[in-house]
């Protein structure tokens, strides 16, 4: 899914590569990394229109390895996206037992 760029030795400063994402992902998880308080910078750019890869930016403070706010910020993210579709399940399956007696 994704390759690492590093600029030296420093795992505090590092481009992760996710190849076919986009803004989708992008955004979404650099919003999350972005809470935690070990992240000085992240953000991601997408190369090329016709690429459908992002490289994507983490750099922390306090010798923090860059790997690990990602990591917490894609479980984060996995746990908020499995909260939305128990809801929506839910309120969907509340609306179908409420029309069905109407039928």
């Amino acid at each position: 899914m994704f390759q690492v760029r590093t600029d030296g030795a420093d795992e505090g400063c590092v481009t992760f590569v996710l190849h076919e994402e986009d803004h989708t992902l992008g955004n979404s998880l650099r919003y999350m990394i972005m809470k935690s308080q070990d992240v000085e910078f992240c953000g991601y750019s997408i190369t090329h229109p016709s690429e459908s890869k992002i490289n994507f930016r983490i750099q922390t403070r306090d010798g923090v390895a860059a790997s690990e706010p990602l990591r917490s910020g894609l479980n984060n993210l996995t746990e908020v996206c499995k909260h939305v579709l128990h809801t929506f399940e839910a309120r969907m399956q509340a609306f179908r037992d409420k029309e069905e007696p109407m039928s």
